[in-house]
């Protein structure tokens, strides 16, 4: 397992650590007028900033960092770098489950709970036709999360075009990955400290897991466990990003890939760096997605897109050439 050296560090943490507050100030001061500084800006200007853009700055950091350590963990599962929430199909079952809610009008059931179970559905189905009568693999599970993915997205089609005319927009830009009717709430608290919490106290385990289920077990680690706290822990982490802000791409992948470069593949420094570089990343994209083209707001899913895409294969380049 690759360390970082210690004089690295100490250029890598200040900025990891720095860069949410700072991205957050931005997103508070930046609007598609240009910069307002917003402790010296007048009462109708603070009502913006602090009933508008920081709420929104702050569910941008929350799900940037969610979709960031959801990332981490599907690749230590599959033990595969093109592993995601998103192209192993959860944020698209999540997306459905939501969109079903919302166009049957079931406001008795809260938009979180059927994201997570869209997740989770989502999961079983692809870790058991994955799996069938043989051995696991990977490749498998992948290829199938693929196909699910496919899927859920006929189904989301097939939504919106059954769907009232008047909420086609709203759920297409939700679709793309939409913060700007974003809220945060205390109820998201519990179940989001709970599974970081989880996640953050496995990280040794984690890094056992990464090896696959033979080394696993070599190390006295319950293999079927972790698999299931994995799962869990990710489809949950990957419910409540949906129900926040849509489905939003490539950050789960990207984010991960990039840190692994910058401080190691241990979970231990893996999992924070991810979540302040993704928390960051995101809001600085929703920044731009709300003020390049002002006053209309670009769908932030779209940006990561545009954003992911290029460094993704810059980065499979960079690979193939050390290889």
């Amino acid at each position: 397992m690759r360390h970082t050296p210690a004089k690295r560090r100490l250029i890598i943490w200040p900025a990891l650590l720095a860069l949410p507050p700072l991205a957050l100030l931005l997103a508070a001061s930046w609007g598609s007028g240009g910069w307002v500084w917003p402790f010296a800006a007048d009462g109708a200007m603070q009502r913006v900033v602090l009933e508008l853009r920081l709420p929104r700055a702050i569910a941008a950091l929350v799900t940037g960092a969610m979709l960031a350590q959801a990332g981490c963990l599907m690749q230590v599962l599959l033990r595969n770098p093109l592993a995601d929430p998103y192209v192993l199909g959860l944020s698209g079952g999540a997306a459905a489950f939501a969109l079903i809610g919302m166009s049957l009008g079931l406001s008795f059931l809260p938009v979180p709970l059927l994201a997570f179970a869209g997740a989770m559905l989502t999961m079983i189905i692809v870790f058991v036709l994955a799996r069938g009568r043989g051995p696991w693999s990977t490749t498998r599970v992948l290829l199938t999360g693929v196909v699910i993915a496919a899927g859920w997205g006929a189904l989301i089609s097939l939504i919106l075009a059954t769907g009232p005319d008047a909420s086609l927009r709203s759920m297409l830009y939700w679709l793309m990955g939409d913060l700007s009717q974003a809220g945060l709430s205390a109820l998201w608290l519990l179940p989001l400290a709970a599974g970081v919490g989880l996640l953050w106290l496995r990280a040794r385990s984690l890094n056992v897991m990464s090896g696959g289920e033979l080394q696993a077990a070599l190390l006295g680690e319950s293999a079927r466990a972790r698999f299931w706290e994995i799962y869990v822990v990710a489809s949950l982490l990957t419910a409540l990003a949906v129900s926040l802000a849509g489905a939003i791409g490539f950050v789960g992948l990207i984010v991960p890939h990039l840190m692994r470069l910058l401080v190691g593949a241990d979970h231990r420094v893996l999992l924070p760096a991810s979540a302040l570089f993704g928390g960051g990343f995101l809001v600085l994209a929703d920044t731009a997605a709300r003020s390049l083209l002002g006053p209309r707001q670009l769908p932030v899913g779209v940006l990561t897109a545009l954003i992911g895409v290029p460094l993704f294969l810059l980065l499979l380049y960079r690979a193939a050439r050390i290889r």
